[in-house]
């Protein structure tokens, strides 16, 4: 459970306790994902999900008993503890934790100090969680959810009561419970345990309740220091000493109760909206009911013809094992019968047995005529025997080879049955597209999809004069992966595009279509350039010099003490590795949504000299035309074609230079736009303008003249806390050739 969701809950518990909802409705969001019962001591993670403390433990340790589980518990059994948090020593007595990736599981000796995971996937939202050294120790534990979990609790078994800590048996219902005393008192008790002026008088006290929580919450990372402050970027309390110099000291911060009002507006604003469309929700579920009842009905008719269609398979396959088996007794019987007449007849050249016992008494015959007679006949029947006995030769033969069954073909056959039907239409995924003068398409199919044998992408051209050709869809090759590259796309111009799957020859239907809007400009590929003018002690380069960060140098954080009210830090420049003489150049980038400032555009060769070699004066707000400060100076510079053009973006905003001609009314409104996701910027050289542009709408925001008598460059300036990453199309050409 996320704190966004701690208030509605809360309100959810009081109506409970009023008995206006039932209990099954609110205890499913009361439940641990991992242990499946109500929480216990739960801790919130980074992605402000909760889990209980255990079964963190057991997700860091899962075959490693905790010989220290005892002191780990002893505070967070106590909920009177002056800390926020539930430690764990036993983090702080074992070795360097190691990730989750580097542990080896066989080898490690009982003598040694068993290392543990520190990442793990949070059962709720899946993200890697990294605890880092601390561990345990660096999460806050949810005390607003540990109460909510307590009084849950408590009107789950409203018949039974909390009974006074201090009466002698037998001890009377609580009245009070006292939150620093961290006891529950009946009335008697309460007044001899609180007496007037003394300083327990002056204790806090609450119903009857059995969850006691320390009023003060600690920051985690600094444990004798208060929270006061909220950081925006890591969405967590945090004390001036992680602001000054800690995790934080980069990050954008506001006070806790400016933090606790924005908060709680916004979470009673959602709370509102999503009371007021109850009827709405009701109605989906109605529909969500009837799809549940629907795809039961066709999963169980689905099963039956597919138990139907294998039933017929076992059948055919019943049929021909009898009907050849049939034939390989039929044909054994045969060529046993021949073989074993055949043995009978040698066996009567044997003496004394058939023909030759018989000869052998025909010959005792000494009556001419009789002996004549018989041994004519038995003459012929020798004169065989003896030439079957030279040219002996079998009657039938053993070998049964042409009775060898070969299934191999059926086998694969049968490997590779598959479904009929149609596949289901892939979706196209519009975080991971990209398009420029060439298109990157991504997809996806649904999670209980079969596997497809190909895709084939579609896309054409709209708005077009010529209407054959819009209405005219453009296919490609043959796609074995789930994404694939268009090329040549006309620039300014808007394209549709629509996927559709491939199984066993049919095709699906097609994905529903998207739409995107090609730049006005080739793209213009670059990277950082880590050479010229680059502070290494406040910009902190990526290592494929795409992504650049601003952070407080250590030289600068030894200095802090200097730093005085109303001085002012310089910007700090970074600019591309390659630069444009001529024709028009279009790149976009994306700035972190949680940064300070940041200053993007163009500027020439000489305006960069000018900078880096006296960065005092280009850091005065008044200096920058386009700087985006109401300085006054800038609106008697609007005519004139200037060496560079940067606009501002900061705090999730972007500013309109004062004088520029979309904001010559001077209405402040107009000047402030909310930052895109994605920002693209064009440089004309030739007609000298520069446009900027939401890059996922290409709608321009701005557009101004300047002076390209140089080598213009893509400039970026940075000053406090900021990141600006570049487009993967716009680094990949550049990345192809380091």
């Amino acid at each position: 459970m996320s704190d966004s969701e701690m208030s509605e809950f809360a309100s959810i518990v009081e109506r409970l306790e009023r008995g206006e909802v039932p209990m099954k409705n609110i205890e499913r969001e009361l439940i641990c994902p991992v242990c499946k019962e109500l929480f216990t001591h739960p801790l919130i993670l980074p992605c402000q999900h909760s889990i209980c403390h255990k079964c963190v433990r057991d997700l860091l340790m899962p075959n490693h008993d905790d010989s220290f589980s005892t002191d780990a518990g002893s505070e967070s059994s106590n909920p009177g503890s002056p800390r926020s948090r539930v430690p764990s020593p036993s983090m702080e007595r074992l070795d360097r934790l190691v990730r989750s990736g580097s542990i080896s599981s066989p080898g490690w000796r009982r003598s040694s100090v068993t290392p543990r995971v520190t990442t793990f996937p949070c059962p709720g939202c899946q993200h890697d969680i990294d605890l880092g050294e601390r561990g345990i120790s660096m999460l806050f534990r949810n005390f607003t959810l540990e109460s909510i979990v307590e009084r849950y609790r408590q009107a789950a078994r409203a018949a039974v009561a909390i009974m006074c800590n201090v009466c002698k048996p037998p001890a009377q219902e609580a009245t009070k419970s006292c939150m620093d005393c961290k006891a529950s008192y009946c009335n008697e008790c309460f007044k001899m345990n609180h007496p007037w002026g003394t300083p327990k008088a002056q204790h806090e006290y609450v119903g009857p309740t059995t969850n006691f929580r320390p009023k003060v919450l600690m920051c985690p990372e600094h444990e004798m220091e208060k929270v006061n402050m909220y950081c925006e970027v890591c969405r967590r309390p945090v004390c001036h000493l992680c602001k000054l110099g800690g995790s934080h000291a980069n990050h954008k911060v506001t006070s806790m109760s400016s933090a606790y009002k924005i908060l709680k507006e916004k979470l009673s604003k959602s709370i509102h909206y999503l009371i007021s469309k109850e009827d709405q929700v009701r109605t989906q579920i109605s529909e969500l009911e009837v799809l549940i009842n629907h795809t039961e009905e066709n999963g169980q008719l689905a099963e039956r013809r597919a138990n139907e269609h294998f039933e017929r398979l076992f059948e055919t396959l019943q049929e021909r094992k009898t009907e050849m088996l049939r034939s390989i007794e039929q044909s054994r019987n045969l060529r046993v019968d021949r073989l074993r007449g055949q043995v009978e007849e040698y066996q009567g050249m044997l003496e004394n047995s058939g023909l030759v016992g018989y000869a052998q008494e025909v010959l005792k015959e000494t009556d001419q005529s009789c002996f004549v007679q018989t041994a004519k006949l038995l003459h012929v029947r020798i004169q065989k025997a003896t030439e079957s006995l030279k040219t002996f030769q079998p009657l039938a033969t053993p070998s049964f080879d042409e009775f060898v069954l070969d299934t191999s073909k059926e086998e694969i056959l049968l490997k590779e049955l598959s479904f009929g039907g149609a596949p289901e239409p892939p979706v196209i995924d519009l975080s991971r597209c990209r398009v420029y003068n060439e298109g990157l398409i991504h997809w996806r199919l649904s999670e209980d999809s079969l596997p497809t044998d190909h895709h084939i992408v579609e896309f054409r051209k709209l708005g077009g004069e010529d209407e054959e050709e819009e209405s005219r869809w453009m296919v490609t090759e043959r796609v074995y992966g789930s994404s694939t590259v268009v090329s040549d796309l006309a620039g300014d111009c808007r394209y549709a595009f629509r996927v559709k799957s491939c199984r066993n020859g049919l095709f699906s239907p097609c994905s529903p279509e998207v739409t995107f809007h090609t730049p006005p400009a080739p793209v213009f590929g670059f990277l950082f350039n880590e050479k010229c003018g680059f502070s290494a002690e406040r910009l902190q380069l990526s290592k494929r010099r795409d992504s650049v960060e601003s952070m407080a140098g250590m030289s600068f954080l030894l200095a802090a003490e200097r730093v005085q009210t109303g001085s002012y830090i310089c910007l700090d420049y970074i600019i591309g590795d390659t630069g444009i003489s001529h024709g028009r150049h279009y790149w976009a980038f994306r700035v972190e949504p949680d940064s300070y400032m940041v200053k993007v555009g163009v500027a020439s060769d000489c305006k960069l000299t000018e900078w880096f070699h006296n960065p005092r004066d280009t850091s005065s707000p008044r200096y920058d035309h386009d700087s985006g400060h109401d300085s006054g100076s800038e609106d008697t510079c609007f005519e004139v074609s200037q060496p560079f053009t940067l606009v501002t973006i900061g705090m999730g905003r972007l500013f309109i230079p004062k004088a520029s001609a979309s904001a010559a009314s001077g209405e402040h409104g107009s000047r402030v736009l909310p930052a895109p996701q994605r920002i693209g910027v064009c440089l004309d050289y030739d007609a000298g303008r520069v446009f900027f542009y939401d890059a996922d709408s290409m709608r321009c925001l701005y557009e101004r003249q300047v002076d390209c008598s140089g080598t213009m460059y893509p400039a970026f300036g940075l000053l406090g806390g900021g990141a600006v990453h570049l487009e993967e199309f716009i680094t990949a050409k550049r990345l192809s050739y380091m």
